[in-house]
């Protein structure tokens, strides 16, 4: 079961909908979708109605959604305890932080409501911190906190930009109330596609490595994989998802992970249900070596993520989410294919209205490792993109 949203679904994953006819649930955003489908001469999704989706997830079917919007529907009609206490719980930053606890003993987290974070006393944290919403999604409202005046910037920066967040996306994706502050890591941030299949057992489908363009940058701008990547990491990352999922105990259930690792400790960032990579990120696997990843999870396909990337070596895949400049105006023109000349190899650009969703779009990108690639990774991640906006 698929269950599409705002405010945004990737042309890969409506693709696949309309050939394979996995049903869809009918709603707005949907029926725009399928009538979409339909002009382009493709066959409309296979909609169905509210009270089938209800029967088949509270059977236990496997659900997959583009957008986290989604969540509160399921959790307003849906009757499935394991289904929606998973929910409940990956996406509580705080709860997972409890229950996680455990596995990274000694490691700084404590939780703040909204109202107290300009009574925070710097002085009593174990500096650098993360601060970030105990909900929350794409890095809004993420601030790493190394000195006093790093903690009143980010409070100033909150107030300034919540409402435009609480506009865009509803509190069950972004929500306001409480905060998380956690100890920074200094090691390396990677991000995974996976899912828990029915026995409990972790699958992964992307290993994508977070770069940064420096301690303070907190964006989406870069993720990459290649073979290297995906040899070195998959088995000790299953076996942590493993790990994760014996004390968590989902079944059935698709996750985007973000996390960092330092050394030999692994801790974790967030935890995003039923989805992979967001607004369409994941597709970084189908254009780089044509794996549809919400396919493998509602299919069930055993994938070889090192035979896939295997074929390609030397190559390195990249998505990007292209963030704005602070306080840039959205109702400006952004001149995607401008961007899009400065690269070799571009895979695909996916524009986004920016107004809406808070991005200019995705970047997906072919370098080779080293050279030129490595300059074309390093523009895209230190661009403030203001040459291409008009």
């Amino acid at each position: 079961m698929v269950i599409l949203d705002e405010p945004y679904v990737s042309p890969v994953q409506l693709q696949w909908l309309s050939a394979s006819q996995h049903p869809v649930l009918q709603n707005a955003f949907a029926r725009q979708s399928s009538e979409g489908l339909a002009a382009q001469g493709l066959t409309p999704l296979n909609l169905v109605d509210e009270a089938e989706v209800i029967r088949r997830l509270e059977a236990g079917e496997r659900v997959y959604t583009n957008s986290e919007n989604a969540l509160a529907w399921i959790l307003e009609h849906v009757d499935n305890p394991t289904l929606t206490g998973a929910i409940e719980l990956f996406k509580d930053k705080a709860a997972m932080r409890e229950k996680l606890a455990p596995l990274n003993p000694g490691l700084f987290y404590a939780t703040v409501s909204r109202q107290e974070l300009d009574a925070i006393n710097v002085d009593d944290l174990p500096l650098p911190v993360v601060l970030k919403p105990a909900v929350g999604f794409c890095s809004m409202g993420v601030y790493v906190i190394e000195e006093r005046d790093d903690w009143a910037n980010a409070v100033a920066d909150i107030a300034r930009h919540e409402n435009d967040w609480h506009r865009r996306y509803p509190e069950s994706v972004v929500g306001g109330g409480i905060y998380v502050l956690e100890e920074y890591l200094s090691g390396t941030e990677y991000a995974l596609d996976a899912y828990f299949d029915e026995a409990g057992k972790a699958h992964i489908l992307n290993i994508l490595r977070h770069d940064f363009a420096g301690p303070e940058d907190t964006s989406d701008r870069l993720y990459l994989t290649d073979e290297a990547i995906v040899k070195t990491w998959e088995p000790r990352f299953t076996a942590w998802l493993d790990q994760v999922n014996a004390v968590v105990g989902a079944r059935s259930i698709p996750v985007h992970v973000e996390l960092r690792v330092d050394g030999d400790v692994i801790a974790p960032i967030e935890f995003n249900p039923l989805r992979f990579a967001g607004l369409g990120g994941t597709d970084v696997a189908y254009y780089g070596v044509g794996l549809r990843t919400c396919e493998a999870f509602l299919e069930d396909q055993s994938v070889d993520l090192e035979a896939l990337y295997g074929a390609h070596p030397g190559k390195v895949f990249s998505m990007s989410l292209l963030n704005p400049a602070p306080q840039v105006d959205l109702d400006r023109p952004f001149d995607g294919q401008a961007l899009c000349d400065r690269f070799s190899q571009v895979l695909a650009y996916l524009p986004f209205d920016a107004q809406t969703v808070g991005f200019y779009g995705f970047l997906f990108l072919e370098t080779d490792a080293e050279g030129k690639g490595a300059q074309e990774r390093d523009f895209l991640l230190r661009s403030d993109l203001m040459e291409f906006v008009a």
